[in-house]
């Protein structure tokens, strides 16, 4: 078995998981498990800032359709959202007044923070820190259609 990774990768993959980590840490500190930040993350980062729909935050959060169904049902028995259906195969996500509070008060410190760290940067270094990410997500997605 060939699995030898590049310095750079090795790298690369212990930076990952230490922003992982760190997340999960954030979650921690502010009471939450990680798949209920990442749903309530990812309703903060929607346009509409109250609501998302079901399939949005599977989508992008990276989570299993199983783990964002426990974690939703474990938000709104405790009063935090409460789910719409616009049709009969799709969903709305929706924060009640408390959810609203409480995502403000988790998701909303952890994207101020981050919007924090980039404002701290150079301009030239966050569009190229931007760049190559993105420059990695579309050859390594052009890489998995080969697998």
């Amino acid at each position: 078995m060939n699995c030898s990774f590049s310095k750079e990768m090795k790298r690369f993959n212990h930076l990952l998981s230490e922003i992982d980590a760190a997340y999960h840490e954030i979650s921690l500190k502010l009471g939450l498990s990680d798949s209920a930040m990442l749903i309530l993350y990812t309703i903060c980062d929607n346009d509409n800032k109250n609501s998302c729909l079901l399939q949005d935050i599977c989508r992008r959060s990276g989570l299993s359709k199983q783990t964002i169904n426990s974690s939703i049902r474990k938000l709104e028995a405790n009063g935090i959202l409460y789910l719409e259906s616009i049709t009969p195969k799709s969903k709305k996500v929706c924060l009640t007044e408390h959810g609203k509070l409480l995502a403000e008060q988790t998701a909303g410190q952890v994207i101020k923070a981050e919007n924090e760290i980039f404002a701290s940067w150079p301009r030239e270094d966050v569009e190229k820190y931007l760049e190559l990410t993105e420059a990695f997500l579309l050859a390594l997605r052009g890489k998995a259609k080969n697998l």
